[in-house]
């Protein structure tokens, strides 16, 4: 029985050679199994952008979390857009350089990296989409919020304002 259906393969392969322009069998398989991958935004706190000087709030952000590896080396990737009151909050165990690209990155964003006080200390402005080239920060971060492009500007963010935010349970 099993030589039966091995020689009905490879016969079926054997004539697709000889019928059809070069395809295997198993690349024929393999295109049909592809699924193109969707990841949709999940709601898993709030923040907000405050001047630092008078502590007047700048915008209030529903945010997804990134704080395992995973998900930190992940971020947006595969996206094809975010709402402009969205972004993506990476937390890291501790306060270090950090450097950020957007490879399979589909948008153009602004990345802002903020301190263990919740200070904003560098901001990457209108990150390329699928851009791989480094963009580092100006300085230590345990925080890292991306939005899309030309926000941070759009809201008068500099260094030295404050990002506050909560984390649902």
């Amino acid at each position: 029985m099993l030589k039966k259906h091995v020689l009905k393969i490879a016969l079926f392969c054997g004539f697709g050679i000889i019928f059809l322009p070069f395809n295997g069998c198993k690349e024929e398989s393999k295109a049909s199994a592809i699924k193109p991958i969707e990841v949709k935004f999940q709601k898993e706190g709030e923040l907000q952008l405050k001047k630092a000087k008078t502590d007047s709030l700048l915008v209030s952000l529903d945010i997804e979390i990134a704080d395992d590896d995973y998900q930190t080396q992940t971020g947006l990737m595969y996206r094809h857009s975010m709402a402009a009151n969205r972004g993506m909050l990476f937390i890291f165990p501790e306060s270090e350089m950090r450097s950020f690209y957007m490879k399979n990155t589909q948008f153009a964003l602004d990345i802002i990296y903020i301190d263990e006080k919740k200070t904003i200390v560098s901001i990457q402005k209108n990150a390329k989409a699928m851009d791989e080239g480094s963009l580092p920060s100006e300085a230590p971060a345990k925080y890292v919020l991306e939005v899309n492009a030309g926000l941070s500007d759009a809201w008068g963010l500099e260094l030295g304002d404050l990002a506050v935010f909560d984390l649902n349970d």
